[in-house]
């Protein structure tokens, strides 16, 4: 039995896992509202390296429609303003010469009904990721038996896998319905 928590240990921190890479896609998709998540992406080149926007520059949400970005050298504020035009996130940087400021205009019902199915699409990726890892770990499980596990443990173990499986995959319908919900809040 002991070789089945090892394995039931594993699942449920590669389940953690795919939920919380989850929630870093989700905020990415943009609400309505000012985020700095929303620039989490973008890459600068900085020194010959490309360095995270977050590296070189610090960036806050003065209000719930603008993004302030300072860089922290004053030379990079036009690398900076070049990698967000690049980046395809729809914002136009306004550069004062000291800071960029992005103002995320409100969204329309198409835009946040687009936004929501991409949502989904990310919600279904996490969910086919939970019910792989649940095979493989069932796998790894059923494979136990040749080990001399028994077959009412190893029946055991499948279903605490199931029920892990399914605590996850509500988890990630909770998480689909708070970003809905932030989507389509007007």
């Amino acid at each position: 039995m002991e070789e089945i928590e090892i394995y039931l240990d594993s699942a449920e921190e590669t389940m953690d896992g795919a939920i919380k890479h989850l929630s870093i896609e989700l905020a990415k998709i943009r609400a309505g509202k000012a985020s700095p998540q929303m620039l989490d992406g973008i890459q600068i080149e900085y020194y010959g390296s490309m360095s995270p926007l977050s590296n070189v520059a610090s960036v806050n949400t003065p209000d719930a429609r603008t993004i302030a970005i300072r860089p922290f050298e004053k030379r990079m504020i036009a690398e900076i303003e070049k990698a967000i035009r690049n980046s395809n996130i729809g914002l136009s940087p306004n550069n004062d010469g000291e800071l960029i400021r992005l103002s995320v205009p409100p969204l329309t019902e198409e835009r946040r009904r687009d936004l929501v199915k991409r949502a989904k699409q990310e919600v279904e990726t996490a969910k086919v990721n939970i019910r792989n890892i649940r095979q493989d770990a069932n796998n790894s499980i059923r494979k136990l038996t040749k080990e001399g596990v028994s077959e009412d443990e190893v029946k055991v173990g499948e279903e605490r896998v199931q029920k892990l499986t399914d605590a996850h995959i509500a988890r990630i319908e909770q998480i689909f319905a708070a970003k809905e919900k932030d989507i389509m809040e007007v």
